[in-house]
């Protein structure tokens, strides 16, 4: 046997650099797998309020990625919007308030004073739930 083989026999089969060995000397090194990319979507989000609105009502992989699209699209909107106004007021900052002025300027009408008063009561949601578990 060559020092290669004996090698690879003491080493449970792995002969140098992790390959297998054939023959007398030959060893065969395998790749690496690479992971995928993964990809942020909102595709769990959008299907729990789905689920709270029409429970019995499914969407297409299609519907998904438009309403993905769709989420995407809003948010960079609003976060450019809450940009310029960042600069305007020459501040560096981005904070809750540029957000909610972006998102006044945005949507329109009802559904602005809608989306506001459900971010105020998720932040509010929000801070009686970390205080509650402050005090434990």
């Amino acid at each position: 046997m060559t020092n290669d083989a004996t090698r690879a026999l003491r080493h449970g089969g792995k002969g140098g650099g992790g390959g297998k060995v054939f023959g007398p000397g030959q060893l065969v090194r395998h790749k690496p797998k690479r992971r995928r990319t993964r990809r942020e979507t909102y595709n769990v989000h959008i299907y729990r309020v789905l689920k709270q609105v029409h429970p019995n009502s499914g969407i297409t992989n299609r519907a998904m990625a438009i309403m993905n699209s769709f989420v995407n699209d809003v948010f960079d909107r609003l976060a450019n919007e809450a940009s310029r106004l960042a600069i305007l007021s020459k501040r560096s900052t981005i904070s809750h308030r540029e957000i909610q002025t972006s998102a006044k300027l945005l949507l329109p009408g009802e559904l602005g004073r809608h989306a506001l008063s459900e971010a105020n009561k998720s932040v509010t949601r929000k801070s009686l739930s970390s205080s509650v578990r402050e005090t434990f």
